[in-house]
């Protein structure tokens, strides 16, 4: 896979994508999201790949936000294609079968904090900076911002952070869940955190852990009632699989499990 804006590299069932224009500080720009939604795309389609990481190039960005510069000259039709693409990204990273972590280091502002809002599970290092700065530049979040973010903190923290436009700490977004926790450090101790929770999903039963993802994200749109039926009905599902034999067996003779995603 080679790309001129991201890096992809894949090590023991688990892959990492990096956005790599550091000089940028890895601003979305129309060819940057192509190549990481065809990235996406492709790593949800191998077998060999079962957790994903997305991290940004350098010291200073996650991502620092959707390219201005670009949007500067837009009109509502191009502006309209242009959410457009990035909320396709986030969909098709919500619609992964694989859980993907994002390892946010420096900032993590207006796309940059919404493609982090549409990963499963964030990490953050004590240097990461979090923001929907958008209503500053006379516009609102288009990638999902307004839609996920209060999902993810509740109404009032997303209306506040949205409205107001101030971007926050590290230790703030972990305070009102906007991520899951702070390593200390920088970035490469960020890197082995989300590493080492990656390979442990990676040794997880596969079709199980997608269909837990689905049954969670699906949470957030379903009454209780219904979400309860659909965990039943995917609970069901797993006692099809040969990874349920496995993992049973493995269980009651007290050895590892292999599983193979089938």
């Amino acid at each position: 896979m080679s790309y001129q804006n991201i890096t992809v590299e894949k090590i023991a069932l688990r892959a990492e994508v990096t956005i790599n224009r550091p000089a940028a500080l890895n601003a979305l720009d129309r060819l940057t999201m192509d190549e990481l939604q065809d990235a996406f795309e492709t790593l949800g389609g191998d077998p060999e790949v079962r957790a994903i990481i997305i991290t940004g190039a350098g010291d200073k960005a996650f991502v620092a936000g959707a390219d201005i510069a670009a949007m500067a000259s837009m009109g509502p039709d191009e502006a309209a294609t242009f959410a457009s693409r990035g909320q396709d990204l986030g969909d098709t990273i919500g619609q992964l079968q694989q859980v993907v972590i994002a390892a946010v280091h420096g900032f993590a502002l207006g796309g940059g904090c919404e493609l982090a809002l549409a990963c499963d599970i964030i990490y953050a290092s004590d240097k990461a900076r979090f923001g929907q700065p958008e209503v500053k530049l006379g516009v609102i979040p288009g990638f999902g911002g307004t839609q996920r973010l209060a999902r993810r903190v509740g109404l009032a923290r997303a209306m506040e952070l949205i409205t107001v436009g101030e971007p926050i700490g590290a230790e703030e977004a972990a305070r009102i869940g906007l991520v899951n926790c702070v390593i200390a450090g920088g970035r490469e101790p960020l890197l082995e955190h989300a590493r080492a929770a990656a390979t442990k999903i990676a040794e997880r039963g596969p079709v199980a852990v997608g269909l837990a993802k689905r049954a969670v994200r699906q949470s957030q749109e379903l009454p209780l009632d219904a979400g309860c039926r659909l965990e039943g009905e995917l609970f069901a599902q797993c006692f099809q699989t040969e990874d349920q034999q496995e993992g049973m067996k493995a269980f009651l003779a007290k050895r590892a499990p292999v599983f193979t995603g089938h």
